[in-house]
């Protein structure tokens, strides 16, 4: 009896080893940042690594390397997500705009007024660039983040058009460097990695960029002024490599994709009271802010107004609808 009693015993406990589900290997994607570590979208990804692990009990983990640590540049970033290179960047969307034209849109250069106007610019942006990433480019977006708004940092003051004239000044996409030969101004497409050197051996003299970047350059060392100007409001795209994103179990994609969701709203949410912060930071610093005159925004807006005519003519279809779409929802023309 006794027998009987241990040798069933022991069928069930085999049983019950087979029958235990077998837990899968947690999966590991590496998300590349070309911002510095304090850089508020290396922040903010790796607070959409933290949702995602608890969002899907640690089965997928995001392993963030800010400060370009992979070796990757902007530009080229598109493509390195498409070949598999790393599974998850963030990325300028204008930044990658030359191999995908319709990312130009968000920088057109005093399309967007506020922090309103840009998110809802973003948000009727939002299904073309979707399909422009899927279709063309093999990666889905996770979330777009904006950037406060692009102001002129500079070693003086800048008051009035003429002043910017004969400007060095490092842009960061092709708008940016548009607007500056507008003015007769040099502008430089230099990564964010050699502006600093560039400003500290004379190679450039102004930067056109949004406060967190004068932050993360410390600009206060190099230059003396800032003119919120507000030429271009510039987002990020996070996106991921699609063939990664199908390999996830159908519930775990629903997981990654709400962490999208909800940190872009978290994004959007900050950018105003990051912007006033950032700007604090620089001040107290050494940098001053150089006030900036309704006459002088206005003659910026007409000497750019060619560049924005000159973008439309030429748009794909679908920038066009983004265009007409955005400026009927503001109650603007071009």
């Amino acid at each position: 009896m006794r027998k009987a009693v241990v040798l069933v015993m022991a069928v069930l406990l085999c049983l019950s080893l087979f029958a235990a589900p077998v837990l899968a290997k947690a999966v590991k994607w590496d998300a590349n940042s070309v911002w510095p570590p304090n850089n508020h979208h290396s922040m903010g990804l790796e607070e959409f690594a933290k949702m995602v692990a608890e969002k899907t009990d640690g089965q997928l983990e995001v392993v963030v390397h800010s400060g370009g640590a992979l070796g990757y540049k902007g530009p080229e970033l598109l493509k390195a997500v498409r070949d598999g290179l790393m599974p998850v960047s963030d990325m300028l969307t204008s930044g990658v705009a030359g191999d995908e034209p319709l990312y130009t849109m968000p920088t057109l250069p005093f399309l967007v007024r506020g922090f309103k106007e840009g998110k809802l610019l973003a948000d009727i942006c939002r299904p073309y660039f979707d399909e422009a990433a899927e279709k063309k480019w093999k990666q889905k977006i996770l979330y777009i983040a904006p950037w406060p708004a692009a102001g002129i940092w500079t070693q003086k003051e800048i008051r009035t058009v003429a002043d910017m004239k004969g400007l060095k000044t490092r842009t960061y996409d092709k708008n940016g460097a548009l607007v500056m030969k507008a003015v007769e101004a040099t502008p430089y497409p230099l990564p964010f990695s050699e502006v600093y050197s560039s400003l500290a051996t004379g190679l450039i003299d102004s930067v056109l960029t949004s406060t967190p970047t004068g932050v993360d350059g410390k600009f206060w060392e190099v230059l003396k002024y800032f003119q919120r100007v507000d030429i271009t409001m510039a987002t990020d795209l996070v996106t991921v490599n699609l063939k990664a994103f199908n390999k996830l179990e159908p519930k775990m994609q629903e997981k990654v994709l709400e962490a999208g969701k909800e940190m872009e709203k978290i994004m959007w949410a900050r950018v105003e009271e990051l912007d006033l912060q950032k700007e604090k930071m620089c001040n107290d610093n050494g940098i001053i802010s150089v006030p900036v005159s309704s006459e002088f925004l206005d003659e910026l807006t007409e000497i750019t107004r060619e560049i924005r005519k000159e973008w439309y003519d030429s748009a794909p279809d679908n920038g066009k609808k983004i265009y007409d779409e955005f400026l009927k929802q503001v109650g603007r023309q071009g």
